[in-house]
């Protein structure tokens, strides 16, 4: 023991034969006691050590009895026992799964067990209750605080040594030893605690001690049954004789068929060679027969499975243990308790169970208190029963709310069961409690309509006309069958289940037979299921007249709004930083939201948009210049609204995966509330079903233990499937069989006359039937469903279509369809690329099937695996491998148009099998056919002529490209971030940045672009590299609007995931990409924001051919001029080619923010960064 822990205990006092003398400062030692309990580790070591140096039995029980007159003392000492009885599942909050804190739990059960003994004394009790006496004694407006906190603790403290759980030697005593638990209820009885419990249970001015009284009765009552409590007394020796009388002689018959089965089995002679037999028919490991060793006798307990080792169970699937053993108490215990419910029942019952319900309702309660609330329903509405039936004492509990509140907790327990899978078995506990308490409410319904008075026979009409009406109560346990778990739920809870399951078919049949007809509650779940829309068709661009009279109706309002005269909306945003789409497409969006917007009248919208948009992307004048006037404002919503633009692709709906084919509609669930016509034997059949035979047969394998009550209520529920509902096959399974036979073999099944009925009539049904259908000695290896037992009686296939479990939407397969399936699999197995279920689909010739029931048949005949082996094919991904002629094509097409201005663009016009250009660029260079990706670079023809006016002409895409840009979005993601850095610019957005104070991080940014070149080349290998800011500079400026868009213009990818932080350099960019990136963001002049004919002439290296110069119409002469800040663009000179293709009519495509291509997926259009035709001086120019 600790040594300030042991100086503190002998400061206590000493104990010297019967008399305890305590030191002055004892009271002070108790209160540093409680210290120590309140700082003490999470192993318990204090209270621990106080258990091992015995505190309790030696010091504190002997103040409290020797010096109850010292207040303050006495309330430390009661403070500090309620602190150590504490029970140890508190102090460690669970049972802990590693040894060493379980042996610590452990530790602290065995100290408890030991006050627990030390309180089984009538002096203690007796001055806990002279005191709590004392106290009640004194009136509300007499009581202090302290006087109340000391009744609660009192009773706290009788409630912790009532809670102590008994010794596990305890278990092996007969019934009738008093236990340590008997004792402490006889020292409680002497005391006249319980008298004062009944006080409390009953007063008016004690209501806030109900839930604490409630719990301490439960405890009380914890190992008795009610029934054995009730037939106490006069009858109790014959009945208890009768009992011990039928054990007795079925264990009698018992002994003596085993001595006549061994007399049987001695032979005549002794031998000392026991012999060897050959079973014939018996196969060995071999394919000879067995060779027995021994005698005759043994031969019908051989096995191929002696000598075996038993196959262990995981402990997830061992069966759930009992929860508590029954014990039968001292017949002076007894008494006592069987007093105490009378007088409970007769003074305090009713009172007590409105107070604890009412605190549950108004959640004045902790939590779980509602189970002392479940247990008091069931034991005492079960004494009253067996005592002699009077509904007056437990009419607070017998009525249609004590039904919902049982279901409902019932139901509550049962959920979080399926949900909470931790704590399942503790869950399963409690919905065992509520279960006897909805079993003992059924029962006293039956006990009521026996009852000779015709108001309580009406009453339990009443209330069974409101049960059986509703609908949650029919199906409650059918949805418990089925969701049977033994590893969670003991064999008493299924014992329990068939009991009340059994009395609720017979209440409510007998509720049915009294009535012509029975109008009950139907509720119908019907879920509409919302057809996709189907695709629509590109609305039609207005007409030039269209337009022109919307503009002129647009005008007006648009000169209000420009004066002033219409406010503009404020909550209109064109940019989302947070949004995943490319700041390149939400400019875009944003042309296509204003025009939109006028073509709608909606002129402040508009306007306001416009605005808003120049201050987001002033670079280009595209929005117009920042100092645009109303004229030019006016101008440029006119460009706007007569542009053709390309309008959004409406989305094509991707079809789902096999595994999620069920949800591809989105069903309104809506529940409808009918009434019908009830019928009695429809209902019988929803238990017609495998999870409710198999539970009952697995409490018949239990039936030499079980009650005459519980096999009388499994054998009649088999009997109401297999005769009243003609449904014998049900029971034709091999686990049955073999109960049965063990059955008839039972020296004892004298005493189950009912179940040797069963039996033998089940199994003359099944020689019966298996004289017809020979497959019915297989079948008894199955569970069979009612669609399969009829099948067994009446033919295989004899199911009309509809009918039985399989019924579907989906016609049956009939043997040429199967075989045509067949065929087709095998005929578009090998095809590369190809949608194999959807070829097949599409040469079916019968109708109405969809390719999830395709696929499952195909499974079903086992072609495939799973559906998993014939997925969707994506869009774009339909062909991924180049068979031998489509190489050969390609490597022809590329002969053929090899001195074509564009050579890749004729390729994929003339190709056969529809490709990205991605993949065609790959296949050119895997071929050696080009060797660089610049080979295939358009050529351009330049001439001096310059853009044609007018923001439509801005707009246009040339169609010769519209095809594969949509394509080409979906398989060059990962291009994308190369060819943004290839062709980007950025100096405008740069320039902006330098003035903005950016520089410095601008010149990180740099070192970074040409330090990873650098290292890229050294090595020889290309990993994404992170931008890490070291400086609080430049960590503000990578949270910098401006500055992310121009790292999305360089070809650096965000962080895709929670787990990334920074900014990455795709390992897709080349050394010479990011040379010339780096490059591209340094700062021009003092006017990057000008026209492109007003920058300086960039700086060329000596390679770099003269921009004035003609260019050559050669391949290799067309390559991209390397320099960041050259005026045309790669994409920019594709478009002057297209423009001089055809001659001039073609209008110049606007490109992508900061020289990068913009090709979003639904649009498939292009921006340019300085469109000449947007500033609206251009367009007057025009």
């Amino acid at each position: 023991m600790d040594s300030e822990l042991l100086a503190t205990c002998s400061a206590l006092g000493y104990l010297e034969g019967a008399e305890y003398h305590r030191e002055p400062d004892c009271l002070e030692s108790v209160k540093d006691l409680i210290r120590f309990l309140r700082h003490e580790d999470e192993t318990r070591d204090v209270r621990q050590q106080l258990g091992a140096a015995q505190i309790l039995q030696n010091d504190l029980l002997p103040i409290l009895v020797q010096y109850p007159q010292d207040r303050a003392l006495f309330d430390a000492v009661v403070r500090l026992m309620v602190n150590l009885t504490q029970p140890a599942l508190l102090c460690f909050g669970k049972v802990p799964a590693d040894a060493g804190s379980r042996h610590h739990f452990l530790q602290v059960g065995s100290y408890l067990q030991a006050y627990k003994e030390a309180f089984a004394s009538e002096k203690v009790f007796g001055v806990l209750s002279e005191k709590l006496y004392d106290l009640l004694q004194l009136d509300w407006e007499q009581r202090q605080e302290e006087d109340a906190l000391l009744i609660e603790r009192i009773l706290l403290l009788v409630r912790n040594v009532l809670h102590v759980p008994p010794d596990p030697s305890e278990q092996q005593l007969v019934d009738g030893d008093a236990t340590v638990h008997d004792r402490v209820l006889w020292a409680l009885h002497l005391s006249g605690m319980d008298d004062l419990l009944k006080f409390l249970a009953s007063a008016q001015a004690e209501q806030q001690w109900a839930l604490h009284v409630l719990e301490i009765i439960s405890l009380m009552f914890r190992d008795q049954s009610p029934q054995d409590l009730a037939v106490l007394g006069q009858s109790q020796a014959g009945a208890e004789h009768r009992e011990d009388t039928r054990e007795l002689q079925s264990l009698r018959q018992r002994e003596l068929a085993e001595k006549r089965t061994r007399a049987l089995q001695r032979p005549y002679r002794h031998s000392r060679f026991g012999g060897s037999y050959v079973l014939q028919g018996l196969k060995a490991i071999g394919d000879r027969d067995v060779v027995f060793h021994g005698g005759l006798h043994k031969l019908k307990s051989y096995s191929h499975d002696l000598g075996k080792e038993p196959r262990r169970v995981p402990r997830r699937r061992q069966a759930a243990p009992e929860a508590e053993l029954r014990h039968r108490s001292a017949r002076n215990v007894r008494l006592f308790l069987r007093r105490f419910c009378q007088d409970f029942l007769e003074g305090c019952y009713n009172r007590l169970m409105l107070l604890v319900k009412d605190h549950l309702v108004r959640e004045r309660a902790q939590q779980h208190d509602e189970t002392y609330y479940l247990w008091a329903c069931a034991f005492f509405m079960a004494f009253n029963r067996h005592r002699g039936f009077r509904p007056e004492l437990v009419s607070e509990t017998v009525g249609v709310r004590a039904f919902q509140f049982m279901e409902r907790n019932l139901t509550t327990y049962y959920e979080m069961a399926l949900v909470d899978k931790k704590e399942a078995v503790t869950w399963a506990r409690r919905m065992h409690l509520a279960l006897k308490a909805y079993q003992e409410l059924l029962l006293t319904l039956q006990e009521m309509d026996r009852s000779p008075e015709p108001a309580v026979r009406d009453s339990s009409q009443v209330i069974k006309s409101n049960i059986f009406y509703v609908l949650e109560y029919r199906e409650l346990f059918l949805a418990l069958f089925r969701r049977l778990d033994e590893a969670q739920h003991p064999r008493s809870f299924l014992r329990d289940l068939v009991e009340t399951a059994h009395l609720f078919l017979r209440l409510l049949q007998r509720f049915c037979r009294a009535r012509s007809s029975l109008v009950v509650q139907s509720k119908r779940v019907r879920r509409k299921k919302q057809p996709r829309a189907p695709a629509a068709a590109a609305p039609q661009p207005p007409s030039a007249e269209e337009l022109q009279g919307l503009w002129a109706g647009l005008a007006p309002q648009l000169q209000a709004c420009l004066q002033g005269e219409v406010p503009l909306p404020e909550d209109l945003v064109p940019f989302d930083a947070a949004s995943e789409t490319p700041v390149e497409e939400q400019r875009a969006e944003a042309l296509l939201r204003i025009q939109g917007c006028l073509r709608d009248a909606r002129v402040p919208q508009a306007l306001r948009l416009l605005r808003a948009a120049r201050d987001v992307w002033p670079e280009g004048d595209v929005f117009g210049p920042p100092s645009a006037g109303p004229s030019e404002e006016t101008q440029l919503l006119q460009d706007i609204l007569f542009a053709p633009l390309p309008q959004h692709a409406p989305p094509e709906p991707e079809e789902p995966e096999e595994e999620e084919e069920e949800e591809e509609e989105e069903e309104e669930a809506t529940v409808q509330v009918s009434e019908k016509e009830f019928n009695f034997l429809d209902y019988l059949k929803r238990f017609a079903c495998p999870p409710v035979v198999r539970a009952l047969v697995l409490v018949l394998r239990g039936y030499p233990h079980n009650s005459a009550r519980t096999n009388h209520c499994a054998a009649r529920l088999l009997h109401r499937l297999a005769r009243d509902l003609r449904m014998e096959p049900l029971l034709f399974q091999l686990s049955l069989f073999a109960l049965f036979h063990r059955l008839l073999q039972d020296p004892a099944a004298g005493a189950h006359q009912e179940l040797v009925a069963l039996a033998r009539f089940v199994l003359g049904k099944f020689f019966a039937l298996a004289a017809t259908n020979k497959k019915a000695f297989v079948e008894l290896l199955f569970w069979k469903s009612p669609a399969a037992a009829r099948e067994m009686t009446e033919g295989y296939g004899s199911l009309r279509e509809g009918e039985g479990a399989a019924r579907s939407r989906a016609p049956p397969w009939t043997p040429q369809e199967e075989q045509e399936l067949r065929e087709l699999y095998w005929k578009y197995k090998e095809v590369e690329g190809l949608d194999v279920a959807g070829a097949i689909l599409a040469q079916l010739p019968a109708p109405g099937r969809s390719r999830r029931h395709l696929v499952k048949h195909l499974v079903h005949l086992g072609l495939i695996g799973s559906a998993r082996e014939l997925p969707r094919l994506r869009k774009g991904t339909r062909i991924v491998l180049w068979t031998q002629e489509q190489e050969e094509e390609l490597a022809r097409l590329f002969e053929e148009f090899r001195g074509s201005d564009d050579v890749l663009g004729r390729i994929l016009q003339h190709l056969t099998a529809r490709r990205s250009r991605a993949r065609v660029v790959d296949k050119l260079l895997a071929l050696g056919l080009v060797a660089t990706r610049a080979e295939l670079y358009k050529r351009h023809r330049r001439k001096g002529q310059g853009p044609v006016p007018g923001a439509a002409a801005a707009l246009v895409q040339d169609p010769s490209e519209d095809g594969d840009s949509e394509e080409e979005e979906e398989d060059e993601e990962d291009e994308a971030p190369m060819e943004g850095a290839e062709e980007g610019g950025g100096q405008g957005l740069a320039q902006r940045l330098h003035q903005e104070g950016l520089a410095g991080p601008l010149r990180w940014l740099q070192s970074c672009l040409r330090r990873t070149a650098g290292d890229r080349e050294e090595d020889g290998t290309s990993h994404p590299v992170p931008l890490v800011p070291l400086s609080e500079e430049n960590e503000d400026a990578m949270e910098n609007r401006s500055f992310q868009a121009l790292l999305r213009g360089l070809g650096l990818r965000p962080p895709e995931s929670e787990q990334e932080t920074f900014w990455r350099i795709p390992a897709a960019l080349t050394p010479r990409q990011l040379r010339r990136a780096a490059a591209s963001i340094t700062p021009l002049g003092p006017d990057p924001l000008g026209s492109p004919q007003e920058l300086p002439e960039p700086p060329q290296c000596p390679q770099d051919p003269d921009p004035a110069s003609p260019q050559p119409l050669d391949s290799e002469s067309e390559e991209p001029d390397p320099s960041p800040v050259q005026p045309h663009t790669k994409r920019q000179r594709d478009l002057d080619s297209e423009d001089e293709a055809s001659g001039g009519s073609s209008l110049a495509l606007v490109g992508g923010f900061m020289g990068a291509p913009l090709v979003p997926a639904p649009l498939g259009w292009v921006l340019s960064p300085f469109p000449a035709p947007f500033r609206p001086s251009a367009a007057r120019r025009g």
